[in-house]
């Protein structure tokens, strides 16, 4: 059975971050909106009957309808051995998962503070009021906490020890992201994350992921995203800034 992925065809958006978990368990899937017609069935599979899915991404499996990201990585994760078997375990990947999607929303909410329906241009005083805010504060308090577990001592190469997570996957893309974004911002706290980088890097380097991000089937991050690169966001950052000291 190939899994079909419902997503907007010309963005990572949400939808990259269960495009990773299927790549990294090398499971067949159709990418429906990128094929001929696809946004037409995607469209209406969201009227559909039993449990539409509010918004994109969402993953038919059968006779299933999984909608929202986090849920479908949970679902994928048991299936897949991307998630821990025991019932604890399960619900501390899905946690660190949900921390991972508030941060994908800041980071979205730095460039259109005001309303998605409006263009960037209309709100670009407010945005670069946020996106400071955002670098300065928001992206220091989200990596401590992630450096920190990364920093555990039960912890190996990935957050939940020596086995890879699609947590790690969605880590991974979170910083490819905001790399994109804010560069210049990046650079300097990165330094302050060692364990955090090593984690991104790690996960680029498996074989699975490598050869999907080489691929043409890997969108490259664009200005109609989540992550968006405006360079008058990407403010300077104070030496100040990084992460918190013991």
């Amino acid at each position: 059975m190939a899994y079909e992925l419902f997503y907007w065809p010309t963005i990572q958006g949400r939808g990259e971050f269960v495009r990773l978990a299927l790549e990294e368990a090398a499971a067949p899937y159709v990418d429906v909106a990128r094929e001929a017609g696809g946004m037409a069935r995607m469209m209406a599979a969201m009227d559909g009957a039993g449990h539409p899915a509010y918004a994109p991404p969402f993953l038919k499996a059968g006779d299933l309808m999984i909608g929202q990201t986090t849920n479908i990585l949970a679902f994928l994760g048991q299936r897949h051995g991307l998630a821990p078997e025991d019932e604890g375990g399960r619900l501390w990947v899905n946690q660190i998962q949900l921390t991972i999607a508030d941060m994908v929303a800041e980071a979205h909410d730095s460039h259109h503070p005001i309303a998605s329906s409006l263009y960037y241009e209309d709100q670009r005083p407010e945005a670069k009021r946020r996106s400071a805010d955002f670098i300065e504060t928001r992206i220091p308090k989200f990596f401590d906490w992630f450096e920190g577990i990364l920093g555990r001592p039960e912890a190996g190469d990935y957050l939940l020890g020596a086995r890879v997570s699609y947590a790690d996957l969605s880590l991974f893309q979170l910083v490819a992201g905001l790399r994109y974004a804010f560069p210049q911002a990046l650079a300097r706290i990165d330094a302050g994350y060692p364990l955090l980088s090593a984690l991104h890097d790690r996960v680029a380097q498996r074989p699975n992921i490598a050869a999907y991000l080489a691929s043409k089937r890997r969108l490259p991050f664009n200005r109609e995203g989540i992550f968006r690169h405006y360079p008058e966001l990407d403010a300077a950052l104070s030496p100040s800034v990084g992460q918190s000291p013991d």
